[in-house]
C-alpha cells in the first residue's frame, strides 16, 4: 500500500475533488517500469488537472494528477532500466491522460522515462521540473538561432514564475544581461537575486500600439505569457533576434502584424516540452546539470507535502505561486 493524491469525481454534479488516500500495486496503471517516486512538482497544469472540471486535459477518473516525478527504478521490464537506477520523467501527457507522479509509486512506459543527469538529485531535478526543463529548451532555441552574451539585453517575461525563474538564473549564469518582466513589485529583489539586471513593470508592455515596429531593444526573448505582451515585443527585437514561445498566460491570442517577421528577419520559435524527442531531452537535461547555478535553484524552491497540493494547485492557476514548488510525496 501507498500514499497517493487521487481525484474522484461525484456522478451527480460531474465535478472531482481531490483527496489523499492510499492505493495498491494492483490500483496502478500498466507500464513497462515501476518506480518509487520521491519527488514531484506542481506547475500551471498541475493546477488545471487538479480543478473540478480537469481544465479539460483529465480524460477518466480516478485520476492521479502530477505531470512530473523523479524517483528509483523499482522493477523494469525494458534493458534500458534496472532497479535502483534514478530517473526523471517529464511530459508524455503523464499526469493527464496517464497518472502522474503525486504518488508514491507509479508505473511507466520506458521511453518516457530519462536517465537522472550527473550533477542532479532527485529533488533538485523536481526543483528543475517542467518548467526548469522548458525553460533550458528555450535558451538552447535561441542559442541555436545565433543569440550570444554581448548581443544584447535578453528578455524574460512572467520572470516571477517557475520557467522565467530558471530561465533568468540559466541566463545571468551564462552571462547575459537579464531583463526580468514582472507584475509584482515586491518580485523585483527576487529576480535580482537570480541574475535579472532590469526589472521591468509589466504595465509597460502590456500597453498595445498601434506602431508594428518599435525601437530595436532586446537581443532574445523567452516569453510566457503570449498574448498583447508578445504582440508588443515582436516589434521591439532587434533585426534577426529570436522569441522563445513557452506559455500563454496572457491568453493564446496575438494581435501582431507580420512587419516583425519581414521587416527585422525576427524569428518566432515555438518550444513544446510534452512530446521533445529523447535525445533533446538528455541534451537539455545535461545543460541543466551543467548551467543552472544550484544555490539560485535553491533559493526558489518552496517544499510543499501531498496534502498541500489541493491548496497549491488553486494558487498557481491564481498567478500566486513564485518559484518552484518541491513536494516530497513520501513527507
Amino acid at each position: 500500500m501507498f500514499n497517493a493524491l487521487v481525484m474522484e469525481r461525484d456522478d451527480e454534479s460531474g465535478l472531482a475533488s481531490p483527496v489523499v488516500k492510499q492505493l495498491s500495486t494492483d490500483d496502478l496503471p500498466t507500464g513497462e517500469v515501476t518506480v518509487a517516486v520521491e519527488y514531484s512538482t506542481v506547475n500551471y497544469k498541475d493546477g488545471l488537472c487538479m480543478s473540478p472540471k480537469g481544465g479539460g486535459l483529465v480524460r477518466s477518473y480516478p485520476h492521479v494528477p502530477g505531470i512530473d516525478y523523479a524517483g528509483t527504478v523499482e522493477a523494469s521490464a525494458d534493458d534500458r532500466y534496472k532497479p535502483g537506477d534514478k530517473v526523471v520523467l517529464t511530459g508524455w501527457r503523464v499526469g493527464e491522460a496517464h497518472w502522474g507522479g503525486y504518488s508514491q509509486k507509479a508505473n511507466a512506459r520506458a521511453d518516457w522515462l530519462v536517465p537522472l543527469p550527473d550533477g542532479l538529485d532527485t529533488r533538485q531535478a523536481m526543483a528543475v521540473g517542467t518548467a526548469g526543463f522548458t525553460a533550458m529548451l528555450a535558451v538552447m532555441a535561441l542559442e541555436d538561432h545565433g543569440l550570444k552574451p554581448g548581443n544584447g539585453p535578453v528578455l524574460v517575461t512572467g520572470a516571477a514564475g517557475g520557467v522565467g525563474s530558471v530561465a533568468t538564473a540559466i541566463l545571468a549564469n551564462l552571462g547575459y544581461e537579464v531583463a526580468a518582466v514582472t507584475g509584482r513589485a515586491e518580485a523585483g529583489d527576487y529576480l535580482k537575486s537570480l541574475g535579472a539586471t532590469t526589472i521591468v513593470p509589466r504595465d509597460e508592455l502590456n500597453e498595445t500600439t498601434k506602431r508594428p515596429l518599435e525601437s530595436e531593444t532586446w537581443a532574445g526573448c523567452i516569453d510566457a505569457v503570449g498574448g498583447d505582451m508578445l504582440a508588443r515585443v515582436l516589434g521591439q527585437m532587434k533585426y534577426g533576434a529570436s522569441i522563445s514561445a513557452v506559455g500563454l498566460a496572457g491568453g493564446a491570442g496575438l494581435p501582431a502584424t507580420v512587419i516583425p517577421f519581414l521587416l527585422r528577419g525576427v524569428n518566432l520559435l515555438g518550444i513544446d516540452s510534452v512530446m521533445q524527442p529523447y535525445e533533446n531531452r538528455v541534451r537539455a537535461w545535461k545543460r541543466v546539470g551543467t548551467d543552472l547555478p544550484m544555490d539560485k535553484l535553491e533559493a526558489m524552491v518552496h517544499p510543499a507535502t501531498l496534502s498541500d497540493l489541493p491548496q497549491l494547485g488553486a494558487d498557481i492557476l491564481k498567478g500566486q505561486v513564485k518559484g518552484r514548488v518541491v513536494v516530497d510525496v513520501n513527507a
